[in-house]
């Protein structure tokens, strides 16, 4: 996987919708990230395998692969990418960040831009979660080991 380079937090927009696409660049470029847009999960994908970026932000519905399938894709890659789903019909699909795969489900409504401004500062800030140590032994295999 290439590092990105830049010095600010980078995201990955997904979404067949241009002028979407367009609005959520800017918005995010206003607030100093920088920002590469895809307008296929195809395409994205592609971005993702070639650049490391910090937040990944799709569209749940898209052409041949929806927002949650590329999520299971984005997650075979990198189990700790920071992921947010954007839809206009959360509730009427019952997504949630535990059938997405998601970090975060967020509805498309007049608050979606102060909701994604925030999402992804503190995705952004998130700090990664840790392996344990390879010499770590889980409670029952300390009790397995010990003949209990």
């Amino acid at each position: 996987m290439i590092i990105s380079a830049s010095p600010h937090p980078t995201v990955l927009l997904v979404d067949d919708n241009h002028d979407g696409l367009l609005v959520r660049k800017s918005l995010l470029e206003e607030v100093g990230y920088c920002v590469q847009v895809a307008s296929t999960s195809e395409e994205g994908l592609k971005l993702f395998e070639a650049t490391n970026f910090d937040v990944v932000v799709t569209d749940y519905r898209m052409p041949r692969m929806n927002g949650a399938e590329l999520i299971g894709r984005i997650r075979t890659l990198d189990p700790h990418a920071r992921v947010i789903l954007l839809s206009g019909f959360v509730d009427p699909l019952g997504l949630t960040e535990g059938n997405t795969g998601a970090d975060i489900v967020l509805e498309k409504n007049s608050n979606e831009a102060v909701h994604l401004v925030r999402w992804v500062k503190r995705l952004v800030n998130r700090v990664a979660p840790r392996k344990p140590p390879a010499t770590q032994k889980t409670g029952e295999a300390r009790s397995r080991a010990a003949g209990r």
